[in-house]
């Protein structure tokens, strides 16, 4: 016979075919997650590896899943070349041989894929033939198996073909025959796994064979193996079943052989054997779940397919009921000689098998159901109208589809309550029809529902009925379509042989259809007892699976008050729900099932937390159930080990409340939250990232990471007492709370703490903690990559910053790309908090202290939550701060040349706050870093990027801290060149805000004296501009001025005090009210600025309340004497009356005369320190407390020289100012300036005018004297930087400057008031 170089001799595949089929299988492997999920969980559960493995195949999965889903190929080949590394490992492992093929199926190697996907066959025929890879089996495997079937039916007729003939029943098999039947069975099942292993190394030497040098090498298909026990001596023989024998032997008893010899002759005989109470009496073992015998198939295709075939009856007889009783030894002697008289016979032509399966295969949308649908429904119509003597049986009308008028294959149900086929009413939609095709109503979804299995599984059993009622040869075992029969073990059960089994069928009856409620508790007792005493088989699983008995384990849950009852309805309903999905989707069906199980567990029955988590209802339904104080019970107290189920309620608990909190709001998880942390529940869970599951250990660090997010000072005890070494052992799909939770707990307020706990996280795991995570980040979701890849980055850096890292470059390269995700903002907020956060300083509480820092670093001190008693631990602490800040700022900075000040700068931009602010932030620590880091070049690329940004920022900031922050980062550039160049253009605006921080910050003031410097006059600095002038001459001189907010208000000769609004370049009036009578001397408002104090030679002081744009005078206090230069404190006054000495007045009631021997000219009132210029030159210090009087500068006593009073005084920053006129004997000017803690002369400044009022700001000094002269003074170089040219000839009589500094107001003599501007 001739080949082609890859086709194989004899009947066998051919290595294309092989390859096609396990592609196929593989390729929907690969595109189905679930699928995938399945498979892992059915090795995992049937084949355990060691935990070391175990552990091995954990970290392969998850990189085969990254290979799969990522869309980067070196991504792809690096994931893949790992995992294949880790599965060669391994070595004779079952589910390490199926990864292999994946990963050789996804590395384009198909014969390799094929090869390690058939050596599960070889290893494990039974579980890959059953549960892995059914439809491959029965593409490639079962065409070549058709004689173990017949070998086994032989058998099984000649053991049971007495007990047929004598009492035409199954289930009345004497016990001897069951014991034969089942040992049949059993080396029925090792003879099919031999023979799979046989026909996998034959299609493995093919596909070796096909891509060697000798690829025309032929091999034999080889023999179907019967392996059975016959009686030599002590030896066993194999008998060898050899195809081209069979079929040239002719063997005469075509029951030996009946597939071959109609293979040959095109035709045989399927005989249906009906008993008088026309039961079904087929059943075939089963080689995969689900599937239907070979023989069945061949009767029914050939029957759709050849209309025309010949059904001969040869015995038959219509009568035979009426048959006596008397007479049934010699009916049963008559059926042993001659079968066939006693039997009725059909005739079917049958295709060759190999024809019929190739035609299966090759029809991809028809399986196995479908063919067991509509080949059933041929065979009862057929036999049916052939039949004489039987009525014909239709199917309900409720399994027959209206449109198509067939079985239903998939039903669906509308929301009308009709159900059609799935085909059919989708083509019904396609076509552009909206309405029910029966009832004719509008369909408001036209998306179909899933399909209904609870009539799927009616029809099922409808079918396996009416094939009862079909006669068939003794030789066939049935099969139920609805089982998962995986071995021929379940015809024994099928016939009712087990009187067990028979007992639980009869408790299952009585529990379903009993309409007595005490029947079926007991019932429910009984099905327990059998479950915990019996090894569960599939078959039995099925039949307790189904929707009529778990609803009646439901009617037994609303209707029973039994303790034991409704423990043991709850045990059985999560042992069954554990084991089958089906019953998970009958329970949920229904909302009312899923509370009464809720509101069981409410009321003590423990267990039934175990069958709420298998019924995994939305995190929404969880906490409408209001079960958290129930699930908090039952983690806090210890377990209960009497509890025998598949899963502890404690562990179970524990999946819920994750659940829970979960989706919880912020409300609700609060309280729940805190009740854990107040309570041992807290300790409970702890305990529980131990676990040995690691879907537990991951619930478990779901439930602490909210904790975190609540009450962050719990990290402290957590991180005290948790085992972290395995915590990232864990499955996939809760990676990122994983490693959320991990982040968190390294927020603690010490970096000496986080940094040990980082270490066990990176060294003591059981595989490479930076690699999984590395895995990890290249498949998160956006959101999730800044999380994971700033937690890379902190386990890289606990070494020392190495020239090359990839964990380093990947994790900061992902920060980066996150921060520059503009599309995505929930991404760059991440990204920006990601870096703030590396910093390393944070709170008590977990919150990030690095603003905190930032302010202090600038100048503002502000208070924060680290307190450290022992001074040696704070040192410790301090420096190992400092290091870690220093190599994660180097990192940053240092990759890519300054990458991270362009998306920073991006950021900066942003129109969401949050994003800008946390951006702010960070550029402002990386920038100031520069200064400490080693100089790298990186500079410049900040300065490109984000030195305007700065500048802009510190002009408008209308925050003081935020200006500060600026501040900060401006000043990492004063010393650049090129910044300074930029900050120049600038230098206006920065010097006003400079001036405006210097009050709260030293740096502003050392930045000022830095930009002075780069000047050559200081006029270039300092420049004030008049911005309006006002005439209020009606009033008389402007005898009194002060500034508060945007309001001036001014004091007039007449008694009038006006309310100027200050907007800009505008002065308006909006208030003038006159209730003194004489001049107004002196204002005053006190903090928190809602009073105004006013003086006047009315003998009056007046308190206004402000209110918005007016004041209003809300008291009037006489002082009996004239009042000049008043100063308040909040319980009194003090005030320079008309004659010696100072007064003193209490608000509440009396006064006093200080200083009765001087003539006071001027004072001032500081921290209850009363300051006193006197008409003598000499200057008094008096403590209000004590009346204590200190002479700080003597007066003149000589009789006949001109007095020399000081006119004015003011202390300011523990400096007193003094201000009298110029004398030519005076070596010390105008002005003097005295330290008020040494009373000692500190400087002075040398004016030629007569001062009659003064100002001072944190930088100027403002002299106002006769001429309308105003001099601006430097406070820190005692020099004249200006002289405002102010047009007035008149005396300047008052002063006052704004809040912030930048304007100056001026009151003369002539009613004048002018606003000046610092620019």
């Amino acid at each position: 016979m001739s080949t082609s170089p890859a086709t194989v001799a004899g009947a066998g595949a051919t290595s294309e075919q092989i390859i096609h089929h396990s592609n196929e299988y593989l390729s929907k492997t690969l595109s189905s997650p679930d699928l995938r999920h399945n498979l892992f969980s059915s090795f995992q559960r049937k084949n355990p590896s060691s935990n070391s493995d175990q552990i091995t195949l954990n970290l392969a999965v998850e990189t085969i899943e990254n290979a799969i889903r990522t869309t980067n190929p070196f991504v792809k080949s690096s994931s893949l070349t790992l995992s294949e590394k880790l599965l060669i490992s391994i070595s004779n492992n079952l589910f390490a041989s199926f990864l292999l093929s994946l990963v050789h199926s996804l590395s384009s190697r198909p014969i390799e894929a094929t090869l390690s996907l058939l050596d599960v066959f070889i290893s494990d025929p039974s579980l890959a033939r059953t549960d892995i890879a059914p439809k491959l089996f029965e593409e490639l495997f079962l065409i070549h198996f058709i004689p173990v079937l017949d070998w086994f039916n032989d058998k099984r007729a000649k053991i049971m073909s007495l007990s047929i003939t004598r009492l035409n029943l199954l289930s009345k098999m004497s016990s001897d025959q069951t014991s034969q039947i089942k040992m049949l069975e059993q080396e029925y099942s090792k003879v099919l796994d031999q023979n799979c292993r046989v026909f996998a190394q034959y299609f493995s030497d093919v596909l070796v064979n096909s891509r060697g040098k000798n690829r025309l090498i032929h091999l034999n298909l080889p023999s179907v193996v019967l392996e059975t026990i016959e009686e030599k001596g002590d030896e066993l023989e194999l008998i060898h079943y050899e195809r081209n024998e069979a079929r040239d032997s002719g063997i005469s008893n075509p029951r030996n052989n009946p597939i071959w010899i109609e293979e040959e002759e095109e035709k045989s005989s399927v005989e249906f054997l009906n008993n008088n109470n026309g039961k079904i009496l087929h059943k075939f073992p089963s080689f995969y779940p689900e599937r239907v015998s070979p023989n069945v198939l061949t009767g029914q295709i050939s029957m759709k397919n050849k209309k025309s075939d010949t059904i001969s009856e040869e015995d038959s007889d219509s009568d035979s009921d009426q048959s006596s009783c008397s007479n049934s030894d010699a009916d049963a002697e008559q059926e042993r000689r001659n079968p066939a008289a006693c039997r009725i016979r059909i005739r079917i032509r049958i295709e060759p098998v190999s024809k019929i399966f190739n035609n299966v295969s090759s029809e991809s949308s028809t399986n196995i159901w479908t063919f067991l649908v509509t080949r059933s429904q041929d065979i009862l119509t057929d036999h049916s109208l052939r039949e004489e003597g039987r009525a014909k049986q239709p199917p309900p009308k409720d399994f027959v589809c209206p449109i198509t008028s067939q079985i239903f294959n998939d039903p669906v149900t509308l929301e009308t309550g009709q159900t059609y086929e799935r085909r059919a009413i989708q083509e019904w939609i396609d076509r552009g029809n909206s309405t029910c095709p029966i009832t004719r109503q509008e369909l408001r979804i036209t998306q179909l529902p899933n399909t209904n299995y609870v009539l799927k599984r009616l029809i099922a059993n409808w079918i396996e009925l009416s094939l009862s009622s079909l006669s068939h040869t003794e030789t066939s075992p049935s099969i139920d379509s609805t089982m998962h029969s995986t071995s021929p073990n379940s015809v024994i059960t099928h016939a009712n042989v087990d009187a067990t089994v028979t007992e639980l069928r009869l408790a299952i009856t009585s529990l379903c259809t009993s309409e007595i409620l005490k029947e079926s508790e007991m019932a429910v007792i009984r099905i327990e007892k059998f479950w915990r005493e019996t090894s569960m088989d599939v078959e039995i699983l099925s039949m307790l699976s189904k929707a009529e008995v778990i609803n009646g384990f439901v009617e037994i849950l609303f209707n029973s008050v039994d303790p034991q009852v409704l423990s043991a309805t709850v045990y059985l309903l999560s042992e069954l729900g554990s084991r089958e999905d089906g019953v998970i989707q009958t329970l949920t069906r229904v909302d009312s099932d899923v509370d009464c199980i809720a509101a069981l567990f409410k009321k003590g029955y423990t267990e039934a937390v175990v069958l709420i988590h298998l019924l995994k209802p939305p995190s929404t339904s969880l906490i409408e159930m209001d079960i958290a104080p129930e699930l908090l019970d039952i983690i806090g107290n210890p377990a209960d080990d009497s509890i025998k189920m598949f899963m502890h309620p404690k562990k179970a608990a524990i999946f819920v409340l994750a659940d829970i909190l979960g989706g919880a709001e912020a409300s609700f998880l609060t309280e729940i939250a805190k009740a854990i942390i107040a309570t041992e529940v807290m300790g409970s869970i702890i305990e529980t990232l131990q676990a040995s599951c690691i879907d537990e250990r991951a619930a478990a660090a779901v439930i602490l990471l909210r904790c975190i997010q609540v009450e962050g000072k719990c990290r402290n005890l957590i991180t005290h007492k948790a085992n972290l070494s395995r915590i990232m052992e864990t499955n996939i799909g809760a990676r990122f709370e994983i490693v959320q939770f991990l982040s968190e707990l390294v927020k603690l307020n010490r970096r000496t703490s986080n940094e040990q706990i980082l270490h066990i996280i990176k060294d003591e795991g059981s595989y490479s903690t930076m690699h999984t995570l590395l895995v990890y980040l290249q498949t998160a979701l956006k959101d999730q990559c800044p999380v994971v890849a700033g937690f890379l980055l902190q386990l890289d850096l606990l070494e020392e910053p190495r020239k090359m890292s990839i964990y380093r470059e990947e994790a900061i390269d992902y920060l980066i790309s996150s921060l520059k995700e503009s599309e995505s903002p929930t991404s760059q907020i991440a990204a920006a908090e990601m870096i703030l956060a590396l910093q390393g300083s944070f709170s008590s509480s977990g919150k990030p202290l690095i603003r905190s820092v930032l302010l202090k670093r600038a100048g503002i001190v502000k208070r924060t939550n680290r307190r450290h008693e022992n001074s040696e631990e704070d040192e410790e602490e301090e420096k190992a701060a400092d290091e870690w800040e220093k190599k994660v700022a180097y990192v940053l900075v240092s990759h890519e040349f300054g990458l991270i000040f362009e998306a920073l700068a991006e950021g900066l931009k942003s129109r969401y706050a949050e994003l800008g602010s946390a951006c702010f932030l960070s550029a402002t620590w990386l920038v100031y870093m520069l200064d400490i880091l080693p100089d790298t070049g990186i500079r410049g690329a900040a300065r490109v990027c984000l030195l305007k940004r700065f500048i802009s920022i510190f002009k408008s900031a209308k925050d003081i801290e935020d200006k500060a922050l600026a501040m900060l980062a401006l000043n990492s550039f004063i010393h650049d060149t090129e910044g300074l160049r930029e900050i120049s253009m600038n230098m206006k605006d920065i010097l006003k805000g400079l001036r405006e921080l210097k009050k709260y910050s030293s740096m502003a003031f050392d930045m000022l004296k830095a930009l002075s410097e780069g000047h050559e006059s200081s006029c270039e600095i300092w420049n004030h501009k008049e911005i309006i002038q006002e005439d209020s001459s009606v009033n008389g001189e402007v005898s009194s001025m002060i500034c508060y907010e945007d309001k001036i208000f001014s004091g007039h000769s007449d008694g009038t005090i006006k309310v100027w609004l200050a907007k800009g370049n505008n002065l308006r009036l909006i208030q003038e009210v006159k209730e003194h009578s004489k001049v107004v001397t002196s204002l005053r408002v006190l903090h928190p600025g809602d009073k105004l104090y006013s003086g006047s030679l009315d003998r009056t002081v007046r308190v206004w309340t402000i209110s918005g744009e007016i004041i209003q005078c809300t008291q009037i206090h006489d002082m009996k004497d004239h009042v000049n230069n008043l100063v308040v404190a909040n319980s009194l006054v003090c005030f320079i009356p008309q004659g010696a000495g100072i007064k003193v007045h209490m608000w509440s009631g009396g006064s006093k005369l200080l200083l009765p021997n001087k003539y006071v000219k001027c004072l001032d009132l500081v921290h209850g320190k009363l300051y006193c210029g006197c008409h003598d030159n000499s200057i008094q210090e008096i403590e209000l407390a004590t009346g204590t009087i200190t002479t700080i500068q003597s007066g003149s006593r000589k009789l006949l020289v001109k007095a020399n009073p000081i006119q004015a005084m003011n202390v300011h920053d523990g400096l007193i100012y003094s201000a009298s006129s110029s004398s030519s004997s005076s070596m010390d000017g105008a002005v003097k300036i005295w330290n008020v803690s040494n009373y000692s002369m500190v400087g002075s400044l040398a004016s030629t005018m007569e001062v009659r009022a003064m100002a001072i700001s944190s930088e100027l000094i403002y002299l106002g004297g006769k001429g309308g002269a105003v001099e601006v003074w430097c406070r820190k170089k005692a020099n004249k930087v200006e002289t405002l040219n102010t047009g007035i000839n008149s005396k300047i009589v008052s002063m006052a400057l704004n809040n912030d500094e930048d304007v100056l107001v001026i009151g003369t003599s002539d009613g004048k008031i002018q606003v000046w501007g610092l620019t």
